[in-house]
């Protein structure tokens, strides 16, 4: 049976109104419009719908059991063009973050504040993980986009934009005072005791391979999942920090830390956004995503 849906319709409006002048208002058609319309579909199923009475219409017994679906159907419908229009307005909607603890606090958090108190009812998931991790929740669909740190690899369908500037250093309390403002080679590090992140994120690949590219392995004496808790190890000279400098730079400025200064600075590296081409994005993430970028 196939039966225009726009006759549906019509019967909804109908039937809600209770003539078929007061459908024709609301739909802003004729009324001869309405009484074909419903003519039409009740040729078509075989059986009136309405009982035509001095105030209006009355829904047959049949009329009765096919609006108590059309409804249900149609109400459907409006409710989702209600709720795809709070999205594309931004009254509503879910955005999917990764990003790892340096990420998140030195450049997603301070953008979410600005995007939150702009968009309050759009709800933000960020998901607190390293680069390698994060890559893998974008892979698996299970996030919009991420914030990394470089360098990475991805696969081809990986897309990312650069966007702020960090830079790695070692620092390091008062215990080891006898460093400061002194010009060290990488290779005086082997003599001392290294506080680091795990081997599984980025930052720790970085440095390692740089310090590996100049003839330097460490042996750390502290491997930490944090770079807060490194900065905390290090204020307490339990060694010296390796830490991308924002970690460190309240410490640095006060004096309770300094940073070691070397013959060959680690080259400078970047905070990333990376999407994938196979993983359809909402129009609030996409705002979201306009506003980082």
């Amino acid at each position: 049976m196939n039966i225009n849906l726009e006759y549906y319709k019509i019967f909804y409006y109908v039937t809600k109104s209770g003539s078929f002048t007061g459908a024709a208002e609301v739909l802003r058609i004729s009324q001869p419009a309405v009484s074909q319309a419903v003519k039409l579909l009740e040729n078509s199923l075989g059986s009136n719908l309405f009982i035509r009475t001095q105030k209006g219409v009355k829904l047959t017994p049949e009329g009765e059991v096919l609006y108590s679906y059309i409804a249900r159907g149609y109400e459907s419908i409006l409710l989702g063009e209600t709720q795809f229009k709070k999205m594309i307005d931004f009254e509503t909607g879910e955005i999917r973050i990764g990003a790892s603890d340096m990420t998140l606090q030195y450049y997603l958090l301070p953008n979410l504040e600005v995007f939150h108190q702009k968009y309050p009812k759009i709800k933000v998931n960020v998901t607190n993980a390293p680069t390698p991790e994060t890559l893998e929740f974008l892979y698996e669909g299970k996030i919009d986009f991420g914030v990394v740190s470089a360098p990475f690899q991805a696969k081809q369908e990986i897309s990312y934009r650069e966007v702020q500037v960090i830079e790695d250093v070692f620092v390091a309390g008062n215990r080891f005072l006898g460093l400061k403002d002194k010009e060290l080679e990488y290779s005086d590090l082997e003599t001392l005791p290294i506080i680091c992140l795990e081997g599984n994120t980025s930052t720790r690949s970085y440095v390692d391979d740089f310090l590996k590219s100049n003839g330097v392995v460490l042996a750390p004496e502290f491997e930490l999942a944090t770079s807060d808790m490194i900065v905390q190890f290090t204020l307490r000279n339990l060694g010296v920090g390796s830490v991308v400098k924002n970690f460190a730079e309240k410490y640095l400025q006060s004096g309770e830390l300094f940073e070691l200064q070397f013959k060959k600075r680690l080259p400078r590296r970047q905070f990333c956004i990376i999407t994938s081409d196979k993983n359809p994005m909402s129009s609030a993430a996409k705002q979201l995503l306009a506003m980082l970028i």
